[in-house]
């Protein structure tokens, strides 16, 4: 479950930092980076609860 909220702080702070910066670029690939992140919580969360 570590791995889960270690990604869950990744996500948010690329989000934080997407909403104070305002280099269009920069964003996207905040946003991309942080959606991947919720991604692969998703997938992780999905095998903790089948086990």
């Amino acid at each position: 479950m570590k791995t889960i909220q270690y990604l869950e702080d990744q996500a948010a702070r690329a989000e934080r930092l997407a909403k104070r910066i305002t280099d269009t670029l920069t964003i996207e690939k905040l946003q991309t980076f942080a959606d991947e992140r919720r991604r692969e919580i998703e997938v992780m969360a999905g095998k903790y609860r089948r086990a």
